[in-house]
């Protein structure tokens, strides 16, 4: 059997295909984007808060929509994950979208929590993209060059209590994203703005998921709310069930709603206080996809619209 026998020419051009086959990117993940531990939380009652999810926005100049709608989908993903959370999949129909709140000051917010209250949502999530950039650094002599890429996003993340009628949670978060690939200097136009793209997509979804741990944290200290959807004789429908996690023989109390407070000098809504305990009910069965059927524990004169809480 002869030696095989390369001639320079062919060395040259299979050391070529070798390094542009190796310019996929590799991003680093750094440990700060870490996803949080599908373990039990301690503070966790086992009964999922339903949020509202508005899409987020981009303000900065690279990236385009595109970045705005990343944000969302990560943060849907992740606060699933959770298992503590359900996104209400109409929460856009009642508020729009975050650039309609933020260009509205925030009002639209306030004036819609009753009705948000009543659709049993406990708070909102919504914000923008404030900021996103990369910067590389390329060989300056070689066909194949090796360039290093710093991919840096700011996402501003802003939490609603709709119990409370006010914001309680903003936090602008950074994500990173670095990278070092190796690239014909002649390569397409095309490639390198898919490549930056991507990059710029990564730092976004890490910093949403950088806010996840801060979001349960605010979680464990609301209030989940119900309602009572209908009374039909001795029998108590609530708006949340299974899917809920209330469990049957649960005690949940009656409350009326409670009061909105405003400064006298400014007008301005200081919150709402907390509505009248009528009673408890206790859970017997379920009915729906997510609702759950009670009768009377104690007390009386419970109606629907009435609030329900854990006892």
């Amino acid at each position: 059997m002869s030696a095989l026998n390369f001639g320079p020419k062919r060395v040259l051009i299979i050391l070529l295909c070798f390094l542009v086959s190796c310019t996929a990117p590799v991003i680093e993940r750094r440990a700060s984007g870490k996803r949080p531990r599908n373990t039990p939380r301690q503070n966790f009652n086992g009964v999922k808060k339903k949020v509202a999810l508005l899409t987020f926005f981009n303000e900065s100049p690279y990236g385009g929509p595109d970045l705005g709608i990343t944000a969302t989908e990560e943060l849907r993903r992740e606060l699933s994950r959770t298992g503590e959370f359900i996104i209400d999949p109409m929460a856009n129909k009642l508020f729009g979208s975050s650039k309609e709140i933020y260009a509205g000051g925030g009002v639209k917010l306030v004036q819609l929590a009753r009705k948000a209250k009543v659709a049993g949502l406990n708070f909102v999530v919504f914000g923008r993209v404030k900021d996103a950039r990369i910067r590389e650094k390329t060989d300056e002599i070689g066909v194949v060059r090796e360039t290093k890429s710093y991919t840096e996003s700011k996402v501003e993340v802003r939490v609603f209590d709709v119990n409370s009628n006010k914001e309680i949670y903003t936090d602008t978060i950074r994500g990173y994203a670095d990278d070092s690939t190796f690239r014909l200097f002649s390569g397409d136009r095309e490639s390198r703005l898919t490549y930056r793209r991507e990059l710029l997509r990564y730092a976004v979804r890490v910093a949403a998921r950088r806010s996840i741990p801060k979001i349960l944290e605010i979680s464990t200290k609301l209030d989940w709310v119900g309602r009572v959807a209908r009374i039909i004789g001795n029998k108590i429908y609530i708006n949340a069930g299974r899917k809920s996690g209330i469990q049957i023989s649960d005690i949940l109390k009656v409350v009326t709603e409670g009061q909105e407070i405003f400064d006298p000098e400014t007008g301005a809504l200081i919150g709402v206080s907390k509505g009248e305990v009528k009673g408890t009910v206790e859970i017997i069965d379920y009915f729906g996809p997510d609702g759950a059927i009670a009768i009377l524990h104690s007390g009386g004169s419970v109606v629907e619209g009435d609030f329900v809480q854990l006892y």
